[in-house]
């Protein structure tokens, strides 16, 4: 609804503008133009958004996803304490980790949906506030990526000759994000805690 009403001003500011400077041909122009590339850039993306969550299926059915969960089971386990030994919320959370690790934002939503229902489920099953859903909520938000799939899928469909040579700056920034992220989300846990 906000997002609707934010879309409808900047809509009617773009009409007032361009009829008070002259150049409402300009906007026309533009709106049209702007609707035709935003659709050429779906296209692209799609292609290598359905590739990627095409192979994060294959891992799922081949076993190789429950193989990354059991690897990531001790990660999973510290950061989440005993609700990371849940067999379905380790699941949810593994695969969570996973989607992101490939860069796979949208792949990883279902599964991080998952994971914070469960963890929610268990922190009101002890009675006590889901500290563990904000914390995924952080690891999701900022993730490690891997392969940063759709960054480099717009940096090809713009034209880019080498759209992965971003890697390294999304290795530092995302690992220096997530390890802010945790350490951020612990202690704002213990003051909220009291402890």
């Amino acid at each position: 609804m906000l997002m609707s009403r934010v879309l409808a001003a900047l809509l009617l500011l773009a009409v007032v503008f361009g009829t008070l400077t002259g150049r409402m041909a300009d906007v026309a122009l533009a709106a049209v133009s702007g609707t035709q590339q935003a659709v050429e850039l779906i296209l692209s993306i799609a292609g290598t958004i359905c590739l990627w969550s095409a192979l994060m299926e294959v891992m799922n059915r081949s076993g190789l996803a429950l193989r990354i969960a059991n690897m990531l089971r001790p990660v999973i386990v510290w950061l989440f304490g005993k609700y990371g030994r849940d067999e379905q919320a380790a699941e949810a959370i593994s695969q969570n980790m996973a989607a992101n690790l490939l860069g796979l934002g949208s792949a990883a939503t279902p599964a991080g949906l998952r994971a914070a229902k469960r963890l929610d489920e268990l922190a009101r099953r002890d009675g006590v506030r889901p500290d563990s859903v904000l914390l995924l909520i952080v690891i999701n938000t900022a993730s490690v990526q891997l392969l940063p799939t759709t960054v480099a899928a717009v940096r090809a469909a713009y034209g880019s000759p080498n759209p992965y040579d971003i890697l390294p700056a999304v290795w530092v920034s995302s690992v220096i994000s997530v390890a802010v992220g945790i350490f951020l989300a612990r202690i704002f846990g213990k003051i909220w805690r009291g402890k």
